[in-house]
């Protein structure tokens, strides 16, 4: 996951950035109703079933939804609907779940690995040396002032934000309040692209509990503000303030909502486009 020090590199379109992060979080606010109403009709529909089954009937009815994976079978048109672990062969792709797949909730130790894998991921330092090289080609932070030391000083602080906010949204944060710090894509079984994209923004506002029940996302919206609060206790004095602090967070939502997407369609992309060359390559 690209952490704050990807702030450092467009800081200076903070308007723009900004304006991304709160369509983002408008988007996301106006399709929660959307799908609390649709998940009610779903209610409704299957309350208004018919009662007079038989026996054999009702065992079958009530087996279904604890066995999601087989009520989806790929044909040769419908292939399966795999999450790589990577996408592009470089981007960590360790928190997305593929469609129809029921997981065992994860244990504290598996959340804090979750978090370690994606901090300490080989991608994530060549993703430090690139921040800390754009970063320091603008002059971002004047304090680090020039030269390979300075590089030094973009690098550990750009690497320090992954970190940091990796482990508040994907372990401190879900351990505390026993959410699922997991993406749980719908797939192509699960609506067409205008549905599948209002889901992928609720999830900056719904995540998963431990018992696999809808919550507020405190890990996302209270994990990000928390890693964006941190950021400022190593910075320059100059960076800390409360105006910098809030763009970065409001940044890290619309940052994590594209991703999401990513998650949500990279099996579609990979399948149209590459001809399922990357998941293959991954099997």
């Amino acid at each position: 996951m690209m952490r704050t020090g990807l702030y450092r590199t467009i800081l200076r379109n903070h308007l723009i950035a900004t304006k991304i992060a709160a369509l983002a979080l408008l988007g996301a606010l106006w399709t929660v109703p959307l799908y609390a109403q649709g998940n009610q009709d779903l209610t409704l529909q299957s309350a208004a079933l018919p009662q007079e089954q038989s026996g054999s009937d009702t065992e079958t009815h009530t087996s279904q939804p604890t066995d999601r994976p087989s009520e989806t079978r790929p044909t040769s048109s419908q292939p399966p609907e795999k999450q790589p672990k990577r996408i592009f062969w470089v981007i960590p792709n360790y928190r997305a779940v593929s469609a129809d797949t029921q997981l065992p909730p994860l244990s504290r130790k598996d959340k804090f690995w979750l978090a370690t894998e994606d901090s300490f991921d080989y991608s994530s330092f060549v993703l430090a040396g690139i921040i800390a090289g754009i970063s320091q080609g603008r002059n971002d932070t004047p304090e680090f002032h020039d030269g390979a030391a300075a590089y030094g000083r973009y690098y550990w602080h750009s690497f320090v934000d992954q970190a940091v906010g990796n482990y508040f949204t994907e372990a401190l944060l879900p351990v505390a309040t026993h959410e699922d710090p997991r993406y749980y894509t719908l797939g192509r079984s699960g609506g067409g692209f205008l549905h599948r994209t209002g889901y992928s923004l609720t999830r900056l506002l719904v995540t998963r509990n431990d018992a696999g029940r809808n919550t507020f996302n405190f890990s996302e919206v209270v994990g990000n503000a928390a890693g964006a609060a941190v950021s400022d206790l190593y910075y320059p004095r100059q960076e800390r303030t409360l105006d910098k602090t809030a763009q970065k967070w409001l940044l890290q939502l619309g940052i994590d909502a594209v991703f999401d997407m990513a998650k949500e369609f990279w099996p579609d992309i990979d399948h149209r486009i590459f001809h399922g060359r990357y998941e293959s390559a991954q099997r």
